[in-house]
């Protein structure tokens, strides 16, 4: 496999032989790898060797991660079961890839397939990408942009509130999204973060709470919202929509990427690279964005009621439109 798709808006090639690791990126980015086409942002190089990466004498950082020059070795990154030496030149991220699992989490790889992908896919296409990301002044947000007629909605809130439901039924009525689950932002346009869609009655792995993933049809690369829509769920038989102070949806923006599971993990690794290379702030400033985008948007709340309601296109005619220079 030697690939290359736009990762929250990074270049990412992966170069990896044929066989089960190559079959794992496959599935982390459904319908988005594409034939190498110029200069890559990250190289990816996953290798058969299972020799350790070289640290002896280089400086430690914490328990399992090394320095040496610019080069971080992370040991068992995010417990994936993945060694990553990763280098940070000035203009490219390069991070290779050995499967060194310890005992506990070869077993666990075998045992917990759906836990294994998530983390895997997190250790090589996403977390790289977010932190190489940050270098541009983006953060990771729990976030996702949808097109709705000619309004770019930024759907915040915490997981499960149903975000999800409506961002996809929107896709099925012909929307485009950037993601589904997690972008990052500098304040003005969101890049996707491309990972399959968890849903009810998905073709394929099947994941936590008896939903299948599948590919997000027509997915964007990156769009630039026109307002911020925060999301929660309310007891009434019916979903409405209300004006948000500012303030409220920064709040909800922020609270809901430190919520995600899908971030866990990520604080440590941000914050390692930061400390092992040099590049970039330990922690990332997620409120400082989140606090742009409120500013410069028009913020909205949807109550979701506790029935399924109508869609968002029918619920934003019900605000006054926005048009964004």
């Amino acid at each position: 496999m030697r690939a290359m798709l736009i990762q929250a808006g990074e270049r990412l090639l992966a170069d990896c032989p044929p066989g089960w690791v190559a079959d794992l990126l496959a599935e982390a980015c459904p319908g988005q790898w594409k034939p190498p086409d110029g200069r890559a942002d990250i190289e990816l190089s996953v290798t058969r060797n299972q020799a350790p990466f070289r640290h002896v004498g280089a400086e430690p950082l914490t328990r399992g991660a090394y320095r040496r020059d610019r080069t971080v070795v992370l040991i068992n990154a995010c417990g994936s079961g993945f060694d990553l030496a990763m280098e940070a030149a000035e203009d490219q991220l390069r991070v290779a890839a050995r499967w060194r699992p310890p005992s506990r989490e070869r077993l666990a790889a075998r045992v917990l397939r759906s836990r294994f992908h998530l983390l895997a896919r997190a250790a090589l296409v996403q977390y790289p990408a977010l932190w190489w990301a940050g270098r541009r002044g983006r953060v990771p947000l729990h976030a996702a942009a949808v097109t709705v007629g000619d309004a770019v909605p930024l759907l915040a809130g915490p997981g499960g509130i149903g975000r999800s439901t409506l961002l996809l039924d929107a896709v099925a009525a012909g929307e485009r999204a950037c993601s589904d689950n997690l972008c990052v932002s500098d304040g003005e346009r969101v890049y996707g973060l491309v990972e399959p869609v968890r849903v009810e009655g998905g073709g394929g792995r099947r994941m936590a709470y008896g939903r299948r993933e599948r590919e997000l049809p027509g997915q964007l690369a990156a769009l630039r919202p026109d307002r911020l829509v925060v999301l929660s769920r309310g007891s009434a038989g019916e979903a409405a929509l209300r004006p948000a102070s500012a303030a409220t949806a920064a709040e909800t923006l922020t609270a809901g990427t430190y919520m995600a599971g899908e971030l866990r993990r990520y604080w440590a690794f941000a914050a390692t690279l930061a400390m092992g290379t040099g590049i970039g702030r330990a922690h990332p400033a997620i409120r400082e964005v989140a606090g742009a985008l409120a500013t410069r948007l028009p913020a909205w709340e949807i109550v979701l009621g506790a029935t399924p309601g109508p869609g968002l296109a029918e619920l934003l005619m019900t605000g006054p439109s926005v048009v964004t220079p």
